[in-house]
């Protein structure tokens, strides 16, 4: 998800000057001062928060947050899988968290110690196939991947995966997203993304390794940058960092694929052994606030769970198809659940021979 030199895009990233919506927000502990000490420690993506936000929450509550980053959903995991160093508040994405109850990895929230919830959230989302009665986990963000494309460099909307795994059309001159690119090729082959059949995992296989050739790049989330810097003219990537970088280039577009995509949730979750839940749960509540809500996203571009924050962000935002797609688009999507470490080990192996190739 990484760098631009102008500024620093990601799936997670911020736009300069974000800071300046979020200093005018206030905060009042509705419970009081926590008897933990004010400090907080923050295991969260490269700068999926506002510019300022960290430093208007200790002024507002006192409490300081150190935030330490991580790459991609499996380096949460592995961190923190061996016993919590000390963090207090984490954002894994949705089959993540799955997999984190499981392993029993998580605390239960204290949904009274977080009103913003009930009060701010949009109903659809305060529910989840991952996390029943969203026990452990709190909305924050949410999105779908597509393809980002140079609009002059293609021969028409490249609307299917097959651009992608299964053409010659744009040899040399396409990136893979690493984290997905596994089961979003299920889907292009017509099965679920979440597909536990053996005879699909090797077909999917079998097909980007016929593919491979013809890929400029396996990329670690840094699609967006190669397309702005025409090493690639079709990259696989999520929503937002295709967004940001059309602010950039205009010749730059965005599509979800007719076959569908992955329809992702980035959450708020208190791993077990927290130093400070009670500061976590406050810092938690404030990130759900409506204004806190709106200026984050409007600044990195990602559809926003929070209705009240929703309600103060302009229609170039709420009525933009690439941050809130179609209904029809959506039905053609699916969230990645978490199936179990054993069919795990088998796609984590099928991709490993895939990277041999």
């Amino acid at each position: 998800m990484k760098r631009l030199n102008k500024r620093p895009f990601s799936r997670r990233a911020f736009l300069a000057g974000s800071g300046a919506v979020a200093a005018g927000l206030t905060f009042a502990p509705r419970f009081g001062r926590s008897a933990e000490e004010p400090k907080l420690n923050f295991y969260n993506w490269d700068t999926y928060i506002g510019e300022d936000t960290l430093d208007d929450f200790k002024d507002a509550s006192g409490i300081e947050v150190k935030m330490d980053l991580f790459a991609d959903n499996e380096e949460l995991f592995a961190k923190l899988k061996e016993g919590n160093p000390g963090y207090d508040l984490i954002v894994p994405t949705n089959d993540f968290v799955e997999r984190m109850i499981t392993a029993e990895m998580l605390v239960p929230l204290d949904h009274g110690k977080i009103p913003n919830f009930r009060a701010n959230i949009d109903p659809a989302f305060q529910e989840a196939q991952f996390d029943p009665g969203r026990k452990y986990s709190m909305p924050y963000m949410w999105g779908t991947q597509g393809i980002g494309y140079r609009k002059s460099k293609v021969s028409g909307v490249p609307d299917s995966w097959k651009h992608i795994f299964d053409s010659e059309e744009y040899s040399g001159r396409t990136a893979w997203l690493s984290e997905t690119t596994f089961e979003t090729a299920l889907k292009y082959l017509g099965y679920s993304l979440n597909s536990s059949d053996p005879k699909h995992i090797k077909e999917a296989e079998e097909l980007l390794i016929k593919q491979k050739p013809h890929v400029k790049t396996i990329a670690e989330d840094n699609g967006q940058d190669l397309l702005l810097a025409g090493e690639v003219d079709l990259a696989m990537e999520w929503n937002g960092d295709i967004l940001q970088v059309m602010e950039e280039d205009d010749d730059i577009s965005y599509v979800v694929p007719k076959e569908g995509g992955l329809l992702w949730q980035d959450t708020l979750c208190i791993p077990k052994g927290a130093p400070h839940p009670e500061n976590a749960h406050q810092f938690i509540n404030y990130l759900l606030d409506a204004e806190a809500g709106a200026a984050i996203a409007d600044f990195i571009q990602y559809a926003t769970p929070n209705k009240a924050a929703k309600a103060l962000l302009p229609a170039e935002y709420t009525e933009n198809p690439a941050i809130f797609p179609s209904d029809e688009t959506l039905a053609n999507c699916e969230a990645e659940l978490y199936q179990g470490e054993a069919l795990q080990r088998i796609k984590d192996e099928a991709w490993t021979r895939i990277l041999a190739a």
